[in-house]
């Protein structure tokens, strides 16, 4: 094609925008811009009664939060009646789509004599005008639905960008209805008229599509347009390798905010799906746009694997500021009625905490003791607080109420504790630890002394010594 790069991302709002979506998103936002062409969004609503607009929302917020900025759109089917029935109009004046009145029942009858006589079931055509063909008369009051003349002899085939060259036979292919009794278009047809009209070049998509694409193609022929090229994506397993579905945990990609990834983490782990540069595993999205295009997308099904996904959100939960980690971790802790301006500056316990973790969430969990009065369990204190510990610490407290207040003789005031009640750090450190924040392990304890302040310090060992 000598025409510029435009690749579209049409999502059904019938549910939300789950990562098998993002991932076709984020390629073909990435193609185009990889070519310096452009990117649609489309928004296919024509399921009137599973379409929402929570869920147009969703999709919206879920390509806002992975940044996959489109240069037009978003475009509504809903708002194209007028475009697709113009076009169905033009079809039956040239004689390439006739309405067919077939009831439901004479086409269930129909496709259970064809069973009965071992043939493969489909639309045999009893309304479709041909030379010295004589047709039923219509049924009165009957409104028909109107049908594609598709091709009889010869083939459909394409050479798919990622699976290669597929050839199906026309006759494979019965009559595609294009428009419902009651005027509005099918999926395939509108699919059809918006990728001509918008000049579409290059159609990335799941590969549950590949059936739909000769009957596009046909129609689209029909019609006079240029065909698109195709690539069809390899659908994205579980961790258990059986197909990514509800019960693998989060599907919508705005749950994965929730649960405290970063968009760069996930724009970087859906890259990796089923597309690969070398044994390159951690790049920018700059990086990506400039390596990507689809012939190192393999045809074989992509494994999703939480693990992998974990570990890169740590990665760039480490590279990031603490002043961006604290704005987020703020919202998160606001969101279970903590108050962020209760305690020390987030920032600081941010560049304590972040090499720790691998969510945001789990960021949020270890600050929030600083926020809010915790209680350790009685079975913590007990495995911990031993007799030795707990007179070590009861030293601590008389030196913590006068001392300075800086991590360097905070960590000198334990080792001296330490020293008088022939104790070893981990029997120090760890009741500490337990007293102050209800967990056995923290960052070092004189830092997170110095961090939590004297007076907080002293009221929460004080209750326990």
């Amino acid at each position: 094609m000598t025409a510029p790069v435009r690749t579209r991302f049409a999502p059904s709002p019938t549910g939300y925008l789950h990562i098998g979506g993002a991932r076709t998103a984020l390629f073909s936002w990435a193609f185009a811009r990889h070519h310096g062409g452009q990117f649609v969004l489309r928004i296919e609503d024509t399921d009137v009664e599973r379409s929402t607009p929570e869920a147009v929302q969703a999709i919206l917020d879920g390509m806002a939060w992975l940044a996959l900025d489109c240069d037009e759109g978003p475009f509504y089917q809903m708002q194209r009646m007028d475009r697709y029935r113009e076009v169905v109009d033009e079809l039956l004046a040239r004689g390439l789509a006739y309405p067919c009145y077939a009831s439901p029942d004479e086409l269930d009858a129909m496709r259970e004599a064809q069973r009965a006589r071992g043939d493969k079931p489909r639309y045999d055509r009893r309304w479709r005008p041909a030379e010295g063909k004589t047709l039923p008369t219509p049924p009165a009051g009957v409104k028909p639905v109107i049908r594609f003349c598709n091709p009889v002899d010869g083939a459909v085939a394409w050479d798919d960008l990622v699976k290669g060259r597929i050839e199906i036979a026309n006759a494979e292919l019965d009559d595609l209805i294009i428009a419902r009794a009651d005027g509005t278009p099918t999926y395939n047809f509108c699919v059809v008229v918006d990728d001509w009209d918008m000049a579409i070049t290059h159609v990335i998509r799941g590969d549950d599509h590949v059936n739909n694409t000769p009957r596009q193609i046909n129609i689209l022929r029909a019609l006079g347009a240029e065909v698109p090229q195709y690539a069809h994506l390899s659908m994205i397993l579980g961790d258990d390798g059986q197909k990514l579905s509800k019960r693998h945990g989060a599907v919508s990609v705005m749950q994965y905010h929730e649960a405290g990834y970063l968009p760069e983490a996930v724009v970087n782990y859906l890259a990796r799906l089923g597309w690969s540069h070398g044994d390159d595993e951690v790049f920018a999205r700059e990086r990506f746009v400039d390596w990507f295009n689809l012939d190192h997308i393999t045809p074989s099904a992509a494994q999703f694997n939480t693990e992998k996904l974990n570990w890169l959100n740590a990665h760039y939960i480490k590279a990031s500021s603490e002043a961006a980690l604290a704005a987020d971790v703020a919202t998160r802790l606001a969101r279970r009625g903590v108050d962020p301006e209760s305690g020390p500056a987030l920032e600081t316990l941010m560049g304590l905490y972040k090499v720790r973790v691998a969510t945001l969430n789990e960021l949020a969990d270890a600050v929030e003791a600083f926020y809010v009065d915790v209680r350790p369990s009685a079975e913590l204190i007990d495995q911990h607080l031993t007799e030795p510990a707990r007179a070590a610490l009861r030293d601590l407290c008389e030196l913590f109420a006068t001392m300075a207040w800086e991590k360097e003789p905070l960590g000198a005031a334990i080792k001296a504790a330490m020293k008088a009640h022939g104790l070893k750090m981990p029997q120090v450190a760890i009741p500490l630890r337990v007293l102050l924040v209800g967990q056995p392990q923290t960052p070092s304890i004189d830092a997170v002394l110095e961090v939590m302040g004297r007076a907080t310090v002293l009221a929460r060992l004080r209750r326990y010594l």
